[in-house]
């Protein structure tokens, strides 16, 4: 049996953050304040285990970095723990490269 990670694209985000899902951007505090994906949590990669309490494990979970090697593992490790989690490929790079507008600041 092989494991791949869960993953969607940004259209399928898109649609996703209107409904009782949450995006968890998983790239240090200085590459978010630079430009995230508004609504996005900053939970970084390195932080994630110690914070996976705040997430809610009834609603999907949609990870995402830059271009999507972090967020990958992270949903790896966020599946391995009972999340319906989804690595977000393309990441915030492809989020801003489809006209949609980032966020800044923390």
């Amino acid at each position: 049996m092989s494991t791949r990670t869960p993953e969607t694209d940004i259209e399928h985000l898109a649609v996703a953050l209107n409904g009782e899902a949450a995006l968890i951007d998983v790239r240090e505090a200085g590459e978010y304040a630079a430009g995230h994906i508004p609504g996005a949590a900053l939970m970084p990669m390195g932080r994630l285990t110690a914070r996976m309490g705040e997430l809610d494990k009834a609603c999907p979970v949609y990870v995402v970095c830059a271009s999507g090697n972090r967020s990958a593992a992270m949903t790896d490790l966020l599946v391995a723990n009972g999340f319906d989690a989804y690595s977000v490929a393309g990441g915030t790079r492809a989020w801003a490269a489809s006209g949609r507008a980032l966020g800044v600041g923390l």
